[in-house]
């Protein structure tokens, strides 16, 4: 079988009656998501046709897990692969856990271990981890992927329901009568049990033997559980009553299809999923297994005992047996996690004295940090602390806040907006973009809706800074925080003419993103923002509606001294890091408009490659071939005026006529020449052409080559005055130059002509301090 696919079906037309159309194809989803019952017979065939449809509760999450298949992601600075079910791929992405891959992965492979038996069957899953790191997105994730998995046709899931009107006194009632249906008398198992668990537990074991045999996969087929105890007073009427007819073949009358079917089911929260919220309450039992109905008692009876049909199934066990049962904010509950120690590893819970319940679920509870603190308080008695054992049955993971710039970045945009797709990036050029673009959020104040815009640069701002507070401070030489923060989310650093690589960094104190200003401060100090009254600032523009990265920093420094969440020490270490953020967010500021003033300066990829071939032939002392299959011979006026011209690195003094200076000399070898051999060399053959290097992505040349600084504004725009630039002179040169900057932040970086004048006057703001001395 294949996974259904909702794309491959007829789209729906709206010419017409469009309700039909929708009508329609509401009711293709249903026939691909529900199959009709089959008998039992016929689901011990598929089983040994399609093991995956007997899976067992660990074994089918990790099948779940699985289905979706990988992609490669970059976290602390490694490459990492990520299982794509933990996109929410189903929704959208609309409850994706972003970061924490790593743990993830641990997760999965307890499930593997849990499922296959080795070891850790009698393991609870325990995520703990400080507010709004992803755990209640984990709830959400797996309840989503679960659901969707199960309307698949690999994901199928079984259970069965039973008829016993057809066997009583009277006409028709008999075993191989003839008996008239009806829909009203099935009732499914309350607890989805396992449809293998009909058979007699020798029978069962030769089957499960068989199916296994026929596997694919490395975690084999467990089916150990009887059948629930609802269905065991179905099973006992039945064979009671063919019993005293005296029919021999007893199983087969019982199983008979009139009484017995096997059914699909969506798995949801209920039904294979349990959850029990913070806010549930009753007593242990009621909260584990359900509660017996007093006023059914009374007017049932069975055999002298308590009824099971009487039963309220509404535990959290009872809902999630067949798959996956979830304690959330465990502390609420931590009166039941010692009930639930035997759990895993039994496999069983009493419904009553009498009464007793196989389950097979995944055990998984989810908590704050103070679920700790109330499971170390006997910890000073050592051998004698009455929680040990329930310690020793939990297996904690971690959740912890993001310490990569581009996920804190789509996480603040996912907060502010209705954005669920998950970035997918095919080179860090474009997940840079993502990171630095500009966001409008529609808000409404006391008298209108308003347009908001968080400039270029502004949520990349807020997620660096709250990412810098999440580190530790555990630096080499030479490195700040803001750096550590770029070589997490990039996997290398840029230093000037050199690319450092991850490897060559060892952060071993594995603190980073236990404490730091989680992303819900950031979203209401933006939300705050949203209605701040920000034209006093700039009575001359009309922009209220402009939120600038300096903004957002300044608001979130302040705000720490307010905000009850975060301790004396933790304001004062937070505020001490706001600065270095500021500077790294300014410099960026400042390459965007210094880019818009070079914009039609800038020198053309073949003036470049052509530099490059000359610079190779000088240093060579031979011919090189160009990208034309031309021989070059090195021209040392070219590679002057290029120089001077367009890197601005020298003037003409640095040369002898056309010779160059040792000082040019050693930067033609080691700004070029070095660099191009580490980066490139290895790609070109015999003759050396620029058409073999990709000059522009090698992360040295471009640095070298492709960027501008305010001497080379100097040189270019003679009579250009900074000072000038909030109100420049009609018919000058500052005029002119800001207003073609202005059109290409907008054309170039996405700002609207508001923001790209508040983001340019800040720039020349700084610039004009230190433009007369620089001379």
């Amino acid at each position: 079988m294949t996974d259904h696919d909702p794309s491959s079906e007829e789209p729906i037309t709206t010419d017409g009656a469009a309700g039909e159309d929708y009508v329609t194809a509401a009711d293709r989803t249903l026939r691909a998501t529900y199959e009709e019952p089959m008998s039992l017979a016929e689901y011990v065939d598929r089983a040994l046709e399609e093991p995956a449809i007997a899976a067992h509760a660990a074994k089918y999450l990790v099948s779940a897990i699985e289905s979706g298949g990988t992609r490669t992601v970059i976290e602390e600075g490694e490459e990492k692969e990520r299982y794509r079910f933990f996109d929410d791929p189903h929704n959208d992405g609309e409850h994706a856990i972003l970061g924490n891959t790593e743990l993830l992965n641990a997760f999965v492979d307890d499930l593997r271990s849990i499922a296959a038996r080795r070891g850790k069957e009698e393991k609870i899953i325990w995520f703990a981890g400080p507010t709004a790191t992803g755990k209640s997105e984990l709830k959400r994730c797996l309840i989503n992927g679960l659901r969707e998995y199960s309307k698949t046709d690999s994901g199928r899931r079984y259970t069965v329901e039973w008829n016993v009107a057809g066997a009583g006194d009277g006409p028709g009632l008999t075993y191989g009568d003839e008996y008239q249906d009806d829909e009203d008398d099935w009732y499914q198992s309350p607890v989805q049990s396992h449809p293998l668990s009909v058979f007699p537990p020798e029978i069962r074991a030769e089957i499960v033997a068989a199916i296994n045999d026929r596997r694919d996969d490395h975690i084999p087929v467990v089916a150990e559980g009887r059948l629930d105890p609802f269905c065991r007073e179905a099973y006992e009427f039945l064979e009671d009553r063919y019993r005293r007819e005296g029919v021999d073949d007893r199983f087969s009358a019982v199983t008979d299809p009139r009484h017995l079917r096997v059914k699909n089911y969506v798995v949801d929260v209920g039904r294979g999923i349990g959850v029990l919220h913070s806010e549930d309450s009753g007593s242990p039992k009621e909260r584990l297994v359900g509660s017996w109905m007093a006023g059914m008692l009374r007017e049932l009876e069975s055999r002298g005992r308590k009824n099971p049909q009487a039963f309220s199934y509404d535990g959290v066990l009872s809902q999630g047996n067949g798959l996956l049962t979830i304690v959330e904010d465990a502390a609420q509950h931590a009166d039941l996690l010692r009930k639930l120690l035997n759990v895993p590893d039994e496999g069983s819970v009493k419904l009553d004295k009498g009464i007793g319940m196989d389950v097979d679920t995944q055990l998984m509870i989810i908590s704050n940090p103070d679920l700790e603190a109330q499971l170390n308080q006997h910890a000073e008695r050592n051998g004698e602390d009455p929680l040990k054992a329930l310690k020793r049955r939990l297996d904690r993971r971690e959740f912890r806040y993001l310490t990569n710039l581009s996920l804190e970045a789509e996480l603040i945009r996912r907060e502010l907006t209705n954005e669920t797709a998950i970035w997918r990036a095919e080179s860090a050029a474009e997940l840079e973009t993502k990171i630095r673009e500009p966001l409008t959020v529609d808000v409404r104040d006391e008298h209108r809706v308003k347009t908001v815009e968080l400039a270029p640069h502004t949520v990349s701002a807020a997620a660096l800074y709250s990412v810098v507070t999440r580190l530790d401070d555990d630096l080499p030489a030479g490195l700040d925080l803001v750096d550590k923060a770029l070589l997490f989310d990039q996997g290398y650093l840029q230093r000037g003419d050199e690319r450092v690589e991850g490897d060559e960094f060892d952060f071993d104190d594995g603190a980073d993103g236990e404490a730091g200003i989680p992303v819900t401060y950031t979203r209401d100090v933006l939300a705050d923002l949203f209605y701040a009254d920000r034209d006093r600032h700039h009575p001359d523009l009309a922009v209220e509606d402009v939120v600038l990265p300096q903004d957002v920093l300044d608001a979130m420094a302040e705000g720490l001294a307010d905000a009850p969440v975060f301790s004396a020490d933790e304001r004062g270490e937070f505020e001490s890091r706001v600065v270095t953020v500021k500077n790294e967010v300014f410099d960026r500021q400042e390459e965007d408009v210094l880019d818009a003033m070079m914009r039609d300066k800038r020198v053309d990829e073949d003036t470049v490659a052509e530099y490059v071939e000359h610079v190779y032939a000088w240093a060579t002392d031979e011919q090189v071939a160009n990208d034309r299959g031309e021989r070059v011979d090195p021209d040392p006026l070219k590679m002057k005026i290029f120089e001077t011209e367009h890197l601005g690195r020298f003037d003409p003094e640095s040369y002898d006529g056309n010779e160059p200076s040792p000082a040019v000399r050693e930067f033609r070898t080691e700004n070029i020449i070095t660099a191009l051999n580490r980066h490139a060399w290895h790609s070109r053959d015999e003759e050396f052409r620029a058409s073999d290097v990709a000059l522009t992505e090698i992360p040295v040349i471009d640095s070298v080559l492709g960027s501008y600084d305010w001497d080379d504004v100097r040189r270019t725009f003679e009579d250009f005055d900074p000072r000038q630039w909030d109100d420049p002179p009609s018919g000058t040169e500052t005029a002119r130059c800001k207003e073609e900057t202005i059109d290409n932040m907008i054309d170039l970086f996405g700002y609207t002509e508001a923001s790209a004048e508040l983001t340019s006057r800040h720039v020349m703001s700084q610039v004009s301090y230190q433009w007369s001395r620089r001379g």
